[in-house]
Order: C-alpha cells, then sequence, then structure tokens
C-alpha cells in the first residue's frame, strides 16, 4: 500500500506498475526505432544497387521521356494549326 497514491476521488495508482509500463514503452519505442531505421537502410542500399545494375540511369530516362513529350506536343500543335488552315480554306 506504501506505493499507491491516492487522489481525493479515491482513484488509486500503483506507482511501481506505472514506473515499469513507462520504462517498457521507452524501451519499446527505441527497439522500434532501430527497426525502423534497419529496414530503412536496408531498402536504400537495395534501392541504390537496383540503381546501379541498370543499363540506363533513370536521369537519362527521364531526359529521354521529356524529349518525347516535346516531340509529341510540337507534333500536336503543328496538326492543330496545319488543321485550322486547311478548315479556313474551304
Amino acid at each position: 500500500m506504501a506505493t499507491n497514491q491516492k487522489f481525493s476521488n479515491g482513484f488509486r495508482v500503483n506507482r511501481t506498475m506505472l514506473g515499469t509500463g513507462v520504462v517498457l514503452a521507452g524501451i519499446g519505442t527505441v527497439l522500434s526505432l532501430a527497426g525502423t531505421a534497419i529496414a530503412c537502410a536496408t531498402l536504400a542500399s537495395a534501392g541504390r544497387d537496383y540503381v546501379n545494375r541498370m543499363e540506363v540511369p533513370p536521369s537519362e530516362q527521364a531526359r529521354r521521356a521529356m524529349q518525347q513529350a516535346k516531340a509529341a506536343s510540337l507534333a500536336g500543335l503543328e496538326a492543330w494549326r496545319t488543321e485550322g488552315r486547311t478548315a479556313s480554306a474551304n
């Protein structure tokens, strides 16, 4: 009973159990953060290895895709202009 603290409304708290719970929660949090850090480091390492083994680097793929998008945009614009000229000529 010495470890219990009684509040005015009769609510009793076992301080030893409360302290034990707080310590265990803290240990669990630290272990969880350590596990998360290890998993993230492993995934980052696997991602780097994957990119390094690629025949064409992602930056080159992005550059090619941008060039293709620009060419398609210009082709569409030219087709729209040509269609506008032929429609107004008729």
